[in-house]
């Protein structure tokens, strides 16, 4: 049994690892084409010649930081207000009748509109930026946990009450274990767009340092090997996110308990 579920995970490596080389070959095709000078489209040997040297001077690591600080801060600023208000909302109607109408107008608002007033507000710099990734990752945490604490089979509360649960009992022993996928599925869509916004917010809020900022600059001076190497990067962190935190905490939560079938990636 555990030699099968070992050839399968190399199974898994083998085609993960045929994707991205297939996406290389197709890169490295389009770059020799000729369809663009390879001023626009580098090819992967100056793409990764430009990774190595931005390496040894140290800078792309220190953007990468300072992106990643506000995509953290942004985001557990919404999860610390998201989580919250959707518990609420899914369990009390008042506060549901109260915020619901608000979010279903102010969530398809594209977060990088804001970025204006907020400079104006607050001007530039790192405020103005993590407040964009804030607006920007709330309203997936809030609707998410909205959806899930909804979601919770009436059956479990009608099951946990008539053994004698009070209202604190079923909310932390049924309310909450029951609705914790929707709560990932929420973190893990407000991630997502937490680096759009950030990327967006750096480009636009004048920040020193930023993936964002690295990637204007080399717009500026039609570095497009830098900028690709800057998407590198946002790829592989989202990429590490995603296996080592998100589905390392579901691993051992929702799929230990039983709430899904397992993580399968």
């Amino acid at each position: 049994m555990k030699k099968k579920s070992n050839s399968f995970s190399w199974r898994r490596l083998g085609l993960g690892v045929a994707g991205f080389a297939i996406v290389a070959g197709g890169w490295e095709a389009f770059a020799a084409s000729g369809v663009f000078s390879q001023a626009l489209a580098p090819p992967l040997g100056k793409i990764f010649g430009m990774l190595f040297h931005l390496l040894a001077h140290g800078d792309i690591l220190k953007h990468t930081l300072y992106t990643l600080l506000r995509v953290l801060v942004g985001l557990t600023l919404a999860c610390v207000i998201g989580i919250p208000l959707g518990m609420l909302m899914g369990r009390v109607r008042a506060v549901e009748r109260f915020f619901l109408p608000l979010i279903s107008v102010l969530m398809p608002i594209p977060s990088l509109a804001w970025v204006p007033l907020f400079i104006l507000w607050f001007g530039l710099g790192n405020i103005t930026t993590v407040l964009v990734v804030l607006y920007a990752s709330s309203y997936p945490v809030i609707y998410n946990v909205w959806t899930g604490v909804r979601g919770v089979n009436p059956l479990w509360l009608k099951a946990a009450a008539a053994m004698g649960a009070d209202r604190r009992a079923l909310f932390w022993k049924v309310v909450l274990p029951g609705s914790l996928p929707f709560v990932f599925s929420g973190i893990r869509l407000a991630f997502g767009r937490a680096w759009i916004a950030v990327i967006g917010g750096e480009l636009l809020a004048g920040t020193v340092w930023g993936l964002g900022t690295l990637i204007f600059d080399a717009q500026e001076f039609l570095q497009t090997s830098t900028m690709m190497v800057a998407l590198i990067f946002i790829g592989v962190i989202g990429l590490a996110v995603e296996r080592l935190v998100f589905q390392r905490v579901e691993e051992i939560t929702v799929a230990r308990w039983g709430m899904i079938a397992g993580a399968r990636r």
